[in-house]
């Protein structure tokens, strides 16, 4: 038995440590402070561990805080690989995780992903887990470099209890690179609060007019072609192929307009290369928004289109589907989860800015079948893709993964189910998506596909 399991007695909330390696602006900071405000306090404890941001990357620490995040900073967990950094970070989570006694370490990115769990298993925590946003294993490192970290990452999903998948694409390609067993990997969808999104339309016209395509009294100037882009503003993302693919859409409608929201290290380097002809005066740099501004972004855009060469399960394509976006995306990663080419959304190859042109020029002369491919991406991805619903599913998870250990991990309280403060729209249901909660049968190890 744990130390302090009998002092503890049976009710005592399951203690979730999950560690990050920092808290920028992107998709995994959002899932965590979601999940960890949004889970049942009174059957699940919760602290989250995060290094600091590097230059030039905004910080979602002030909205973690607001929401009542439990946070320890280690300054030395940041992203680069730094061998003292590295080793100082190691210690300090072994005797984090000594002091707070997790029942479950949960770890998101690659680095955190690495330290967290050689740290937990030093440590003694019974339930190891590692989530996957994506990976490294394509268009990041040299392939040295490359085959280094794979090797590492299976050495590190035998020490896993449970690989988190964001999506069945995404467990298939895990699976297929060895990492991990069939009955230790799960896909569980992200999950975000997408109820100001399904309300975009209120705020059709805001940034139109802000960009001056639209008078002060006006709606809309809805003749005016906008296509945007929004993340981060670093060169896995290819925002060179989003500059290209205008050119051509240039060609074609002399008068449409981009927009690039975000920030990062190749702001001031794609500033200069949308300066030049044909892209001068019709490319707006608009920053990091904050998420009622990104509605009203979403709101104006004809066109959502991103040209990564490698995703995990991309936030930003949630968002704008959920908003009724027509969506232009590359096929990597787990897009190919989110989007059905064709039915509620274009997919083209990655690195082809004509391919992407095309297909944003395909969208734009057809407005009837921007509208169809807009309603279909909000279908799709509401509510299987909302908050609540990750949230009675993450609940289930841990119940059954406390289970599968024994009984000195504690299986919540009474099985209500994990939300609190998430209002879950009238109408909605985990169960009504493929991602049911139920898939966890009691005692069983079987997937959630």
């Amino acid at each position: 038995m744990r130390p302090g399991a009998e002092d503890a007695g049976p009710a005592r909330p399951m203690r979730i440590c999950r560690v990050i390696a920092r808290l920028n602006v992107g998709g995994p900071a959002v899932h965590i402070i979601q999940l960890t405000s949004g889970l049942d306090s009174q059957r699940f404890k919760q602290l989250v561990v995060t290094g600091v941001e590097g230059p030039g990357e905004a910080s979602m620490l002030p909205l973690a805080r607001a929401r009542g995040v439990e946070l320890e900073v280690i300054p030395e967990l940041g992203r680069e690989i730094s061998p003292r950094d590295d080793v100082v970070a190691l210690v300090k989570l072994y005797r984090l995780f000594r002091r707070w006694r997790p029942d479950v370490v949960e770890t998101h990115t690659a680095k955190a992903g690495t330290l967290g769990r050689l740290a937990a298993l030093l440590a003694g925590v019974p339930l190891r887990v590692h989530v996957f946003h994506g990976h490294v294993f394509h268009g990041y490192f040299s392939p040295r470099k490359t085959r280094m970290f794979l090797e590492l990452e299976r050495l590190l999903a035998r020490a896993s209890t449970r690989i988190i998948a964001l999506g069945e694409v995404q467990r298939r390609e895990l699976l297929a690179y060895h990492l991990g067993t069939a009955d230790k990997v799960v896909a569980i969808p992200l999950g975000l609060e997408l109820a100001p999104f399904l309300e975009a339309e209120r705020h059709t016209g805001r940034l139109r007019r802000e960009l001056g395509l639209a008078a002060p009294g006006e709606a809309a100037a809805a003749e005016t072609p906008l296509v945007g882009i929004v993340g981060r503003l670093v060169p896995i993302k290819a925002h060179e192929v989003f500059l290209a693919a205008a050119r051509d859409i240039l060609a074609s409608i002399p008068g449409a307009h981009f927009v690039v929201v975000g920030g990062g290290e190749r702001r001031a380097e794609l500033e200069a290369l949308a300066a030049q002809p044909p892209l001068a005066g019709r490319f707006h740099f608009l920053g990091w928004r904050d998420r009622d501004d990104l509605v009203a972004v979403y709101a104006d855009l004809d066109v959502l289109v991103m040209t990564s060469d490698n995703e995990g399960m991309p936030t930003v394509l949630i968002e704008g589907m959920a908003a009724g976006r027509a969506v232009v995306a590359t096929d990597v990663g787990g897009v190919r989860s989110l989007v059905t080419d064709g039915e509620t959304g274009r997919l083209v190859p990655p690195r082809a800015p004509q391919a992407v042109a095309q297909a944003c020029l395909d969208v734009l002369r057809h407005p009837a079948q921007r509208r169809t491919l807009g309603s279909a991406a909000r279908r799709a991805v509401y509510p299987r893709y909302d908050v609540a619903t990750l949230l009675d599913t993450m609940s289930d998870f841990y119940l059954h993964l406390g289970r599968s250990v024994g009984p000195d991990v504690p299986q919540g309280l009474a099985p209500s189910r994990g939300a609190q403060r998430v209002h879950r729209p009238q109408g909605s249901s985990a169960d009504a998506t493929g991602d049911s909660p139920g898939a966890f049968n009691q005692g069983a190890s079987t997937p959630l596909r």
